[in-house]
């Protein structure tokens, strides 16, 4: 090649045409390093047919090549799933790129680093922060700014624990090779309805060819053992494995689960991973050396060499949609990506979302069910706490019989789990006094009281700031109260019920990494836990026997807000809490706390029949034109000056095409019209199922021009409507 087309990892850039100096070898997919200005860019080469350029330049006016990466060129099949990603939720390529070459340092060739340990001596003077260090680095292993990082102190802190003899360089092979999983470790004693599902999922791992399967089994059926089988037979043929997992806190518990049965741990890919790690980690992918792969849904976009077998687990989750960047839902690319490799997906779930279930009517996908618990295990029973009539005591959250039920379960020995899905001690803090509510300075949401830190913060900008004593409103001190309860909240109220019981508050702000989730797997099965209040984080993937009772304390929260996929979302995630109690031998109970005993989400969840509620649901969606028989887009405007974003959104609104079929809403302030400092305005584009929404749209956007000081974001098949 001497021209060649190169995306640069630029998302406001299309395609350059460079040339290749005379000796450097390049082929579509090699990455390159490419000069744009004074700078130099990361880059890949692109087939020039499949990347039209804006504007063909003659070769006397092309710039060469500087560099390739040692590296791997990306793959064709990899390539496709790039150029359909970028098309379908109307990304910048190059923003789609830019997740496969998520670690710079991985393009470089193989070396030496210098990582950093604490020696176990005390420094002569140890001050506040060189103390906050050493405790929380503890047996840690990184590089400087790393360690800095995890002790939440400058890096001049850590170098000076280097001076004084408390923290030793060692030098790390950052590419020494992983261990292979074996396929025959242990293999597991499965019941006839888990061998028959297991045996299909083989099956279709034997054949080399795309094929995705909704594997629909009850909580506490085994479904990770049975797909772990499918896993075993990739395995055998020398293939390899992604695991998808919604949660870093569940990435721990699994890799345990696997070690058990393969042997040696997978290879872990999330955000917790520190910068040698990834780079160790794609280099093992990119080569294929990485047989096995577990990481959330920024691991679906890896350079893998030779994918056999893709499985999303909890594939109903909400959290493998992204809502930053490219607005991409990980089930659905991991579909795509199965089609592109020509390997099977498997999406593994207790409560399937409508538009998984509605693909395997269309025959699009196939179906294995596992409609049992494993063993002697028995689903749990389930009942509606009215709570107009039996009503907490004042000041109260847990109704009677629920703490009638806790006290039981204490006397037995036993464990119990409080759901809540809503962090921090209360939702709104505001003054007796004057009625002054905190409020975001970012945002349009109220500040969230969380004791344990004893801070106000913003759950969706990461605000911050002290719990003041006076009101800054009316300056009247000890005024301010709690109004509603937060996970923090019924912990205290458990506590004070129960002084002797040992209890524990599991949210993102106490399990923020793998670490603190094995921490408290470990202190669960060692007994040293008695009542867990958690949020939707303890409702999936965790298996503690001895855990018997589920409180669900507001089942009506998550069917505020007029949100498509509230009745849904709230049935899935109380089913899944449900699916905590009674994994093991002994019987489990579960009691929801409802205004609503008779809603049909709530007779569902008791009688146990989804079908039902599947069904009405579909019908209501089918009714309404809504996913999965219509399509959704929504247009988010947003700027730091409200005018400006306001007059952007009417002109793309005044400016929509009548097409046959579609129907745009708006422009209106969105539900949180702030956040992080920018005014926000939404439309939503609603469309007949066969309607390419995505180039009516591509068409309205790019004839029209807007300030720079104005972003203008598109969500294709959106699941947040804030």
């Amino acid at each position: 090649m001497s021209r060649a087309r190169v995306l640069v990892l630029n998302s406001a850039l299309g395609p350059l045409d460079y040339r290749v100096p005379h000796g450097m070898q390049v082929e579509p997919g090699s990455i390159v390093v490419a000069p744009l200005g004074p700078r130099q860019l990361m880059g890949v080469i692109w087939e020039p047919e499949r990347m039209p350029s804006d504007a063909e330049v003659g070769d006397n006016r092309l710039r060469n090549l500087l560099a390739v990466a040692n590296a791997p060129p990306l793959r064709p099949a990899l390539r496709r799933l790039v150029e359909w990603t970028a098309d379908y939720y109307l990304a910048p390529p190059a923003a789609v790129v830019r997740m496969a070459l998520s670690s710079t340092s991985a393009l470089e060739g193989s070396r030496l680093v210098t990582e950093y340990r604490a020696t176990g001596n005390v420094p002569d003077r140890m001050t506040a922060q060189r103390e906050q260090a050493l405790e929380r680095i503890g047996d840690r292993q990184g590089m400087i700014r790393e360690l800095a990082a995890i002790a939440d102190v400058s890096d001049g802190v850590i170098r000076g624990l280097v001076k004084v003899g408390a923290i030793e360089g060692v030098e790390v092979d950052i590419d020494s090779p992983y261990p292979v999983p074996d396929p025959d470790h242990a293999p597991p004693s499965l019941s006839d309805d888990q061998r028959a599902a297991a045996d299909s999922l083989v099956a279709d791992v034997a054949t080399h060819a795309f094929r995705p399967t909704l594997l629909d089994g009850v909580t506490g059926s085994g479904k990770t053992e049975v797909y772990f089988e499918a896993v075993a037979e990739a395995l055998r043929q020398g293939r390899q494995v992604l695991v998808l997992l919604p949660e870093i806190a569940l990435t721990e518990p699994f890799l345990k689960r696997f070690h058990d049965r393969f042997g040696c741990e997978p290879v872990a890919w999330h955000s917790g991973l520190r910068s040698t790690q990834r780079r160790r980690a794609w280099r093992a992918i990119a080569s294929g050396e990485a047989r096995v792969t577990v990481g959330a849904r920024s691991a679906l976009f890896l350079p893998y060499a030779d994918l056999g077998l893709i499985v999303v687990d909890e594939a109903h989750e909400t959290s493998f949609k992204q809502e930053d960047g490219v607005h991409y839902h990980a089930r659905d690319v991991a579909v795509m990506r199965g089609k592109f490799e020509g390997c099977p997906v498997i999406l593994a779930s207790a409560t399937p979302a409508i538009e998984t279930r509605q693909q395997v009517v269309l025959g699009n996908y196939a179906e294995v069910k596992l409609p049992g618990r494993f063993g002697p295990a028995q689903m749990p029973a389930i009942e509606a706490l009215d709570l107009l009539e039996h009503k907490p005591d004042r000041g109260r959250w847990i109704a009677p019989p629920l703490v009638k039920a806790l006290e039981e379960t204490l006397e037995r020995g036993e464990q119990s789990l409080l759901f809540l899905n809503r962090r921090g001690y209360a939702p709104l803090t505001l003054c007796r006094t004057c009625g002054h509510r905190f409020q975001c300075p970012n945002c349009t949401a109220w500040m969230v009281e969380h004791r344990l830190t004893r801070r106000l913060a913003c759950h969706h900008c990461g605000h911050i700031e002290p719990i003041p004593r006076a009101c800054p409103e009316c300056s009247e001190e000890d005024s301010l109260v709690a109004c509603g309860p937060g996970v923090e909240r019924i912990a205290d109220e458990a506590a004070a019920l129960f002084p002797e019981a040992r209890v524990a508050v599991v949210t993102s702000d106490t399990i923020w990494s793998p670490a603190k989730a094995a921490e408290f797997v470990g202190r669960m099965e060692a007994g040293a836990i008695d009542i867990v209040v958690g949020t939707q984080l303890v409702t999936k993937g965790y298996h503690f026997p001895n855990l018997t009772l589920v409180g669900v304390v507001d089942a009506d929260l998550g069917l505020e807000g007029g949100d498509l996929r509230a009745a849904e979302r709230t049935f899935q995630q109380i089913r899944q809490v449900s699916g905590r109690a009674g994994r093991g031998e002994k019987p489990g109970r579960v009691f929801i706390q409802t205004h609503s005993p008779g809603a049909q989400v709530m007779q569902a969840l008791v009688t146990g029949d989804s079908d039902a509620f599947y069904e009405a649901e579909t019908e209501s969606r089918r009714d309404a034109g809504a996913p999965p028989f219509g399509r959704y887009a929504a247009i988010i405007v947003s700027s730091e000056d409200q005018g400006l974003a306001q007059d952007v959104a009417r002109t793309i609104g005044r400016s929509a095409p009548e097409v046959e079929g579609m129907h745009v809403y708006g422009p209106a302030p969105a539900p949180l019209a702030m956040l992080r400092g920018r005014h926000r305005f939404r439309l939503l584009v609603h469309a007949r199922r066969a309607l390419d929404v995505q180039d009516v749209i591509r068409g309205w956007l790019g004839a029209l021009d807007w300030s720079a000081k104005v972003r203008v974001a598109v969500d294709v098949d959106p699941y947040s409507f804030l």
